[in-house]
């Protein structure tokens, strides 16, 4: 964040004391939501919050009821499979709504559900500050008209969406990306994985050419995403293994992840693969390509502007739905930033291991090509401001709060 200050706990001044309910049903909303309430807590210390979140969160000192890792879901036929704990989180929600309605609910992302805790907050007259916009650009355009019926402000974070939302009537304040909070852009990483020191001496040779690459492994924060995913990425570094002779990867996983999830997908690999449970800016750094499935990890690849393949695969009623009402030319953020293809994208049939083995060999066997992503990825990562959203968030939110 931009701002660094000691917060000394909560003083009892009841006179003083306010309270906020936050939801961020993803790891990645976790994380921002975490950042927002660090810088809440920073300009007023005697703000108390309750929601739903993970472990960043509760650290933050937001009360959890509701485990975000119990909440993320992609897709038609996966939201099935959590239907029972999402039902119980909203009935929680409305109980505490209206039994003891807060000064502020704040929602980030996780649009089905979190317009439809908005639609309960107007009606115990709850102001909503939605940060991190539901992606209406890209399908359902129509439900503007629902997010300004029950939304009184958004804080949106690509460069597009305030033009987007103005026009349509809204109250919105363009923040910049919160993944810019988070010590991507900074340079600085902790070494924690062990053959990166080695890397340039043992691995490229005199005229730098790549000659035992490190590859991310970047399958998502959801375990379905997981499942569908990180088998291909792994075959895919099969194949390159066969191309080079040796390859090694890193594995950033999501907080809301358990490590023993991964093993059955990356114990017969016939690479080494290190799990690095954290941050994803810690992980990738060193690497010459990564693997990143679609959503925000892209951006955060972008970041640190290390080439990439966008990969992504769901159900196949989820991907017919998909097909059939997205309205934008890219799946991936850091294109639809980019208002370009710049990153190969491998959704469905095409995310197989030989596709994504080749584009990684284009990437890597192609030193005109790797730099040429890496200038544009560098646009993307100036187009997405310089940092601070966390802080003009808070700043938003005490504002709706007075």
């Amino acid at each position: 964040m931009g701002q660094v200050c000691a917060v000394n706990g909560h003083r009892n001044d009841p006179k003083n004391f306010r309270f906020v309910a936050i939801v961020a049903g993803e790891a990645s909303a976790d994380l921002h939501g975490s950042n927002l309430v660090k810088a809440m807590k920073c300009l007023d210390p005697d703000i108390a919050f309750w929601g739903i979140g993970g472990q960043k969160m509760e650290r933050a000192g937001v009360k959890i009821f509701v485990s975000a890792s119990d909440m993320a879901v992609v897709g038609v036929t996966e939201v099935l499979c959590r239907f029972h704990t999402i039902v119980r989180a909203v009935r929680k929600l409305k109980s505490l709504l209206k039994t003891n309605p807060p000064d502020l609910l704040i929602l980030i992302d996780y649009p089905e559900f979190n317009l439809y805790i908005a639609r309960i907050a107007k009606r115990f007259h709850v102001p909503v500050l939605y940060y991190i916009s539901p992606q209406v650009w890209a399908w359902r355009v129509g439900r503007i008209r629902k997010i300004a019926r029950r939304v009184d402000r958004m804080a949106v974070i690509l460069p597009f969406e305030k033009e987007f939302y103005m026009k349509r009537g809204m109250q919105v304040d363009y923040v910049g990306h919160p993944v810019l909070d988070c010590g991507a852009a900074s340079g600085h990483h902790r070494d924690t994985i062990g053959f990166k020191e080695t890397r340039s001496h043992e691995c490229r040779n005199a005229e730098s050419v790549i000659k035992c690459p490190v590859i991310g492994l970047v399958p998502g924060s959801r375990t379905e995403e997981i499942r569908n995913l990180l088998p291909v990425m792994v075959d895919a570094v099969d194949n390159l293994k066969r191309h080079y002779g040796s390859v090694r990867c890193v594995l950033p996983l999501a907080h809301t992840i358990d490590p023993g999830f991964v093993q059955p997908f990356i114990r017969d690999a016939s690479v080494d693969i290190e799990v690095l449970q954290g941050g994803i800016h810690e992980a990738l750094d060193g690497c010459d390509m990564a693997f990143v499935t679609s959503g925000t990890a892209t951006l955060e690849t972008a970041i640190m502007e290390i080439p990439m393949v966008i990969v992504y695969k769901v159900s196949r009623v989820s991907y017919w739905v998909g097909k059939n009402v997205i309205k934008v030319p890219f799946i991936g953020l850091v294109n639809l930033v980019a208002g370009e293809k710049i990153v190969t994208e491998l959704i469905q049939d095409k995310a197989v291991p030989e596709s994504l083995a080749d584009e990684a060999l284009r990437i890597l066997e192609n030193d005109a090509v790797r730099e040429s992503m890496k200038k544009k990825l560098s646009a993307v990562k100036e187009s997405l401001g310089r940092g601070g959203a966390s802080e003009k968030t808070a700043r938003i939110a005490l504002e709706m709060m007075r």
